[in-house]
Formats: C-alpha cells, sequence, structure tokens
C-alpha cells in the first residue's frame, strides 16, 4: 500500500523504534557496490549496532570484508550469497564472520539479506566463523512453553558477544511477562504478526516490521490471526554491562 498524506506507521522514540516498510529509504554505499541498502538501526539512533536490508540490482561482486573491529552476522531473505571461504547461502542461510574474518561475498541480482554489524567485545579467542541454515537448528520451548519454540544460531560459548534467534509463535502464544533488561535488540518480522509493546506503547506489527529495543525497555509481544509467527531477533550477550563495546 502506498501511504497518503504523509501516514506512516513508524514511530521513532527515545528509548525504541519500529521502522515499517513505507518508510524505508534506499541508498547507495560505496562499500557495497551493486547494492541499495536501507539502514534501520544505527549508533546515531543510540544503538550499539547496525541493522539494514540490502537489495541487489545489478549483483555484488567481491565485497570487502568488514572493518577493523567489526563483526558481521548476514541472514538471507532471498536469491543466495557466496563466500569467497567457499560458502553458500540461500534464503533462511545466515552467516556469522568475526572481525578477522577475511571472506569476501558476492550475490546475484534479486537477492535480498539482512545486515547485522557491531564493535566485537573480545573475550578469549575470536570465535571461528559460523555458516547454517534455520532449517538445521533445532527449536526449543522458551520457559517450557511448546507454543513458544526459540532456534538459536550461534553457540552459546562466551567467546560470542551477540546472540541471534528465531522466535516461533503459535497463533496466540506470547511472551511470559513484559522483560526489562539491559541487552538491546534488533528484530525482523518474517512471517505472521501481532502486537509488541514496547515501553507504554502498542504497537501492532507484521512481516516486513523492523523494531530496535533500547537498554531497559519494557517489551512483550503476543501472535495474533490464524497463521503461526516468527522473528528474527539480535541482542548483545556473554558480556556485563560495564564490558567496553
Amino acid at each position: 500500500m502506498i501511504p497518503q498524506f504523509g501516514q506512516t506507521r513508524s514511530d521513532i522514540r527515545r528509548n525504541h523504534a519500529l521502522l515499517t516498510p513505507e518508510s524505508h529509504e534506499w541508498i547507495t554505499d560505496p562499500d557495497w557496490p551493486g547494492a541499495e541498502i536501507a539502514y534501520l538501526i544505527s549508533p546515531d539512533m543510540g544503538a550499539k549496532f547496525a541493522m539494514g536490508l540490502v537489495r541487489t540490482a545489478s549483483g555484488l561482486n567481491d565485497i570487502a570484508p568488514a572493518p577493523d573491529g567489526i563483526a558481521r552476522f548476514i541472514f538471507v531473505l532471498h536469491g543466495e550469497v557466496r563466500f569467497s571461504s567457499g560458502q553458500t547461502l540461500w534464503s533462511e542461510g545466515f552467516a556469522f564472520l568475526p572481525p578477522d574474518s577475511s571472506a569476501r561475498l558476492t550475490a546475484p541480482a534479486d537477492t535480498r539479506f539482512v545486515l547485522f554489524e557491531w564493535r566485537f567485545t573480545q573475550r578469549g579467542d575470536v570465535p571461528a566463523p559460523v555458516f547454517g541454515h534455520v532449517a538445521d537448528v533445532e527449536g526449543t520451548p522458551l520457559r517450557g512453553d511448546d507454543w513458544l519454540m526459540v532456534q538459536k544460531m550461534l553457540p552459546t560459548d562466551a567467546g560470542f558477544d551477540g546472540e541471534f534467534n528465531i522466535m516461533n509463535f503459535q497463533p496466540g502464544a506470547s511472551l511470559a511477562y513484559v522483560e526489562t533488561h539491559f541487552m538491546e535488540h534488533g528484530l525482523l518480522l518474517l512471517d505472521g504478526g501481532g502486537v509488541y509493546r514496547l515501553d507504554d506503547q502498542w504497537y501492532p506489527v507484521t512481516e516486513g516490521d523492523a523494531i530496535w529495543m533500547g537498554p531497559h525497555v519494557p517489551q512483550w509481544f503476543g501472535a495474533l490471526g490464524r497463521v503461526p509467527s516468527r522473528y528474527l531477533i539480535f541482542k548483545n550477550y556473554n558480556r556485563s554491562p560495564l564490558a567496553t563495546r
């Protein structure tokens, strides 16, 4: 739907944001020739990471690794992404690239993926790259609720400073309580929809919506409708609030 008369569902607040597709601004970036990127979350809004949607028109060729100290996570929405280290990802494939990764990437035209970048907080040895596919990740019930399954895409050992999960809600399922914590989130709704509470605001959300949740913002989600809801979510993890990021 084309918004009329200056309307949008996007809502940017001090400690959270809802970013909806009708307000995306697609730009070019000299580090990503052949692509357009909609940066949805960035340090300019108070976040300590960046999250963007990448789409290719003519295709990507030999994209360089991230700058020094920056980790990347890629989640493919459509098409395929190939890495110079030999891996190829298709829809719902994912990759964690640590800050010392030398892997370069290519992608044909009509590919879309989610890109997360953040300044990595090292503890011990830097983890090796991780490649996988959501279909191969076993789900576990969240706090015993088998209508709310979590698929953890990265290992949980202390070398990793972030967590990327797929949250799977059956219709009518919800988080068990309103969460407040020092960790922040970046989220993209993949399927279905429902209602997200952020601070004292209640937002109807649907496929394609993105959310930033800052530290300590009260947050809760309930799935609505007749089909399951899923979202991709990131949070800083395995580090204390005083760890340098």
